[in-house]
This record gives C-alpha cells, structure tokens and sequence, in this order.
C-alpha cells in the first residue's frame, strides 16, 4: 500500500477535495495500491466538507459522503509515505511535525511540476511496468528522482499554493479547482507514462 497524505488548513476544502479526487482516479488505475487520505494544520474536526468544495467534487464524479475532518498529528504523518501540502506554509508545518519527511512532502502544484519535468527529460531511470511491486519501487525511488529534478523545475510566478476558499465567493472556490486539477492531472500523467512503459 502507498500511502498519501494531503494537508491544508480546515480540512474541509482543498485537501479534502484533492483526496478525494485523488483516491478515485488512482484506484482506477492500482485497484488496492494506494490509499489517500487528508488532514488539517487547524482541522475543524469531524466537520464534513464545505457545501461548495463538495458541490464542486460532485461535478466531476467525485463523492463526499462519509468524510470526516480530522487533525493533523504526528502518528498520522508516521503512517505515511508522501505528503501533498496545498501551501507551501502547510508543508513547512508538516516537515516540523515529522523531520523525516523532508524529502517526501512537496506542495500539490510543485510536485505535479517535479512530475511533469521529469517525464519530459526522457529519463530511463524511472521504475517501469504496472506490477503492483514495480508501482512500488516507482514510488519508493520517486522523493530521490524529485530532489534531483526539483532545480529544473521553477514554479511559476503564481507560485506552489493553491488558494484558500473557506468563506469566499463560488470564483475562488472555481480557482482552487483550477489550481488543483492540473497538478493532480500531472501526477496521474506520470504514472500512466511510466505504468505503459513496462
């Protein structure tokens, strides 16, 4: 099992949405391969995802029956093997927290970036195949592969963070969706490539 962890604020926005977003296309490729889940750096816990944020995951098939806020903590980061921060701020909490993922937590947006740079180099270093063990050796080399590949890889002027929607209006709440989908696409792009590959 791989086991990814997305972190915002609330947790009941942007990380649950890219969770849960995030679980259903990667089960669909890896059936019982990987495991996503969420938390938040000040969780409203066991709060359910917001109205909007859960309208707008309906909109792409995506469900939010049975979610559930919960706090981020330390033997929560302990079960996990890569962390995709909404901020950059929410990864400097993370890395705190848990020093030994320093090389295993990225933003959102950085690492669909790192993924994309490096599926474009043409690198025959990437772990190829669909196995459920070549799918995890992929997985295990990928923070060493990310460090290399990261100085390549600049942000844009927009930066690494998805916005903050909580209390705001349906456009900013469109715009973390804008800003999710497109890294959340690069890193199924990955996968798929390097998975046809074997």
């Amino acid at each position: 099992m791989i086991r990814l962890l997305t972190v915002c604020t609330g947790n009941i926005c942007r990380s649950p949405f890219a969770e849960r977003m995030l679980q259903t296309e990667l089960e669909s490729l890896h059936p019982g391969l990987f495991q996503v889940r969420s938390a938040g750096t000040g969780a409203l816990v066991g709060n359910g995802m917001e109205d909007q944020s859960a309208a707008l995951l309906a909109s792409f098939g995506g469900s939010s029956e049975g979610f559930a806020s919960r706090q981020l903590v330390p033997a929560l980061l302990a079960d996990t093997d890569l962390v995709l921060a909404m901020t950059v701020a929410h990864r400097g909490a993370v890395v705190q927290m848990s020093p030994r993922l320093l090389k295993r937590s990225y933003t959102l947006v950085e690492l669909g970036r790192i993924l994309r740079t490096i599926r474009r180099s043409g690198t025959d270093r990437v772990k190829t195949g669909n196995s459920p063990e070549q799918v995890r050796q992929r997985w295990q080399q990928l923070p060493v592969l990310a460090a290399e590949f990261r100085s390549q890889s600049k942000p844009s002027t927009a930066g690494d963070d998805v916005v903050d929607p909580y209390r705001r209006s349906s456009l900013t709440h469109q715009q973390m969706v804008e800003e999710i989908l497109p890294a959340m696409e690069e890193i199924l792009a990955f996968e798929r490539w390097y998975g046809n590959q074997g």
